[in-house]
């Protein structure tokens, strides 16, 4: 989801906070309704579609709302979304890839490729960017959840490559193949996830400054804001100079 990238953010005053959670909302949604569509509409049997609740309800997502979503996957009305993947170069010339759930894939192409053009950028071919990253299955696990020395513990014994333990979460990471697999071993331990699934991590930083974090930031949430996408990666690593 877009609360997975990699930029420092910008503090919203509360008319785009709550914007920003009604957008959030929705991108939940599109992917609870992919999930439910292309695998069992109960989420005992179907590991993303148990993922995309897990994290509905991290985001305080009202459950009739998570409710509509699943029953949408039946209609085949607003519920035909592929996923898609744009990748190509922001300000400064970092790296960025675009993952999108959308129902219009021509819409959506115009959109993204507009808001790279608007912001000196340029989008380019599948391939371009995605090279400057390697894909991981990471679980993110609220901190309240389970203390540093446990989910380690657990962690280690669940298979996983790494834990690391933030300010505010714990970010379990292993193979991308096993994301899942392993998730199934924590749920017998933990019950609240805060994400589970495939993400983009950048194998290399394009350092900064602070005189184009503006403009960079608003080309990212720019991004963020458009309803077809889902999650955007970025290489860059912002610096105080």
């Amino acid at each position: 989801m877009a609360g997975h990238s990699h930029w420092a953010g910008i503090k919203h005053k509360k008319g785009k906070a709550d914007k920003k959670r009604s957008n959030v909302f929705s991108k939940l949604s599109r992917e609870i309704i992919v999930a439910a569509k292309l695998g069992d509409k109960d989420p005992n049997m179907n590991a993303r579609l148990r993922s995309a609740i897990q994290a509905a309800r991290s985001a305080n997502m009202p459950k009739e709302n998570i409710n509509r979503a699943i029953d949408k996957s039946s209609a085949s009305i607003d519920s035909n979304f592929e996923n898609l993947r744009y990748e190509g170069f922001g300000p400064e010339k970092i790296a960025v890839i675009v993952e999108t759930l959308t129902d219009n894939k021509n819409r959506t192409a115009s959109s993204i490729r507009t808001i790279f053009q608007k912001n000196g950028g340029s989008l380019g071919t599948q391939g371009s960017a995605s090279h400057n990253f390697t894909q991981l299955g990471v679980i993110k696990i609220d901190k309240k959840e389970i203390s540093d020395e446990d989910i380690l513990e657990l962690a280690i014994n669940s298979g996983a490559d790494e834990c690391v333990s933030n300010v505010d979460f714990h970010e379990i990471q292993c193979e991308k193949s096993e994301v899942y697999n392993i998730k199934k071993k924590l749920e017998s331990t933990i019950e609240n996830f805060i994400f589970a699934g495939i993400v983009w991590k950048p194998l290399n930083s394009v350092e900064i400054n602070k005189d184009t974090l503006e403009s960079t930031n608003e080309f990212l949430e720019t991004l963020e804001d458009n309803d077809d996408v889902q999650s955007v990666y970025t290489n860059l690593k912002f610096v105080n100079n």
